[in-house]
Parts: C-alpha cells; structure tokens; sequence
C-alpha cells in the first residue's frame, strides 16, 4: 500500500499536469470508488470546477477545487492515467476526469479498492475521513510526550500501534519496520511500556526515514508506480522490511520474518531486544 512518501511522489507527479484546468466531464465506470457522496452528486458537483491545487494530509490526495475537496485514497493499487479524449477505456480504469474537454484523466485500480470523496471545501478537514487523522510526522507537536500519552493506554504491539493513522498519520508497513530497527525497539513491545526516550527515537527516525523516502521518490515494491510507471528508489535502502532470512545489516545476525496482527514484520532481534 502506498504510505507517505509515496502520496508525496503522486503529487509531485501530477501538479504540473493538472493544476489550474478544469473538469469538464465525469465518467464513473465502477461506483464503490466514490465513497461520498453518491455517484451522481459526485458526477453533478465535481464538473465546472477548477483544479487550484493538490496537498497530501496522511495518505490522501487532496485535490483543491472551487468549492470543494477531492479526497482520494490509493489503497492497495490506485495509480492516474492521462490519455486523450475518447481514448478506449481500460477495465481497470474506474472514474475518468475529462480536463479542459480534451484531456482524460484516469484512476486506475486493480483491486478497486481506492476511494474517492468529494468534501465542500470548508468541511474538508473537519469531517471524516480527515478529520479522523492524527499529526503528520513532521507536524512541531509531534514529540515524545504527546507520544506517551497517545501510548499509554495502548496494551497492544508497538508495532500494530504505529499503523493507527489517528496517532501519526501517513507510516505504513514498510516505513514501520524500518523506523522500529533504527530505534533498537522490539516489535512486539507493548506500547504503553515504551520510555520517553524510545519515544524520542521513533519521532527523529519516522522524519529520517521518511524524508529519505521523499527524496528518493518513494518505494516501489510489487506494483506500485506514481503515475504513468513513474519508480521510487527507496527500495534500495531498506534494511529489514522484505529482508527476512538475511543477515541484519548491523549485526550480521539473522533478520526475523514474522506477522502481528496479521501484518508481515521484519526485525533483528539481537539489535531489537
């Protein structure tokens, strides 16, 4: 699933090719994508406005329009697709967007997992799903005693914890493997047992980690691509996630591959006692 710096890499990708036109068309080939509001409203609304701008808040895009937001969540698969007007629609290919009556511009979804809200401007970030959301990983408030307290109740892995978008929006599975190594913390460590200096650690590495994410374009593992196979390089810095069975960078010992709560883990238990 695509995380933060991922987010950041399809922004990137798709500012110079849609901002400042205007959406002209809606087509929507496969209804479950628009989660809010229904698929006609959606269609009604979203056409004669301007796109002014795109931000990430978590892993949703937001596209800025006149009078509302696009939210859109990649889940598992979700890419963009530009073509012509009137090109042959793909099957996986679920909502097109025509841009300045000329341009078609497509989400692509194998698993037709993505979603996609169309939020009036003013309510963008105090309704669900935004609002939901905890601080981003570089917000100033994000520190170890907000992390204590947010902890402190939490009897569960801090593994499984750094996933909960209502804490720290934006880390996945990847990025938390990795931020957990490069703290020395053991994944299953109960969250509410960690100190204020294992907090200061996971704060200093999410940034470290994930701005070099940013920088490097992403992670591309298995399928995912910005748009129009656009790659990140990232992969080539991992040092535990994927890694199971080979030596831990650090140590030499062997790197444990496992699942909690269901979701694959990598980690050395020598370096992450």
């Amino acid at each position: 699933m695509p995380e933060k710096p991922e987010v950041i890499t399809v922004v990137k990708s798709l500012i110079p090719e849609i901002v400042h036109k205007e959406i002209t068309g809606c087509n929507v080939y496969w209804n479950n994508i628009i989660a809010y509001p229904d698929v006609e409203s959606f269609k009604e609304n979203i056409i004669g406005q301007n796109i002014n701008g795109i931000k990430t808040r978590g892993k949703f895009i937001v596209i800025e329009l006149d009078d509302y937001s696009l939210l859109v969540h990649l889940r598992m698969e979700g890419k963009f697709f530009f073509r012509k007007k009137g090109d042959a629609i793909n099957k996986h290919e679920h909502v097109e967007l025509i841009l300045d009556d000329s341009i078609s511009f497509r989400f692509h979804d194998v698993r037709k997992f993505g979603k996609m809200y169309l939020i009036k401007k003013e309510e963008t970030y105090k309704v669900k799903p935004l609002s939901e959301l905890g601080l981003e990983y570089d917000n100033n408030n994000l520190n170890a005693h907000y992390l204590i307290d947010k902890f402190k109740n939490k009897k569960l892995p801090i593994k499984t914890v750094l996933l909960d978008q209502s804490i720290i929006t934006g880390i996945g599975n990847i990025y938390d493997d990795e931020i957990l190594f490069m703290s020395g913390i053991n994944p299953f460590r109960r969250a509410c047992d960690l100190s204020i200096d294992d907090c200061n650690n996971i704060i200093n590495n999410t940034r470290i980690v994930l701005n070099k994410a940013i920088e490097l374009g992403g992670t591309t593992i298995k399928s995912f691509t910005s748009s129009e196979g656009v790659h990140g390089l990232f992969q080539n810095e991992l040092l535990v996630h994927g890694k199971g069975g080979q030596k831990c960078p650090v140590c030499g010992n062997i790197l444990i591959k496992t699942k909690i709560n269901g979701r694959g883990t990598h980690y050395c238990e020598k370096c992450q006692k």
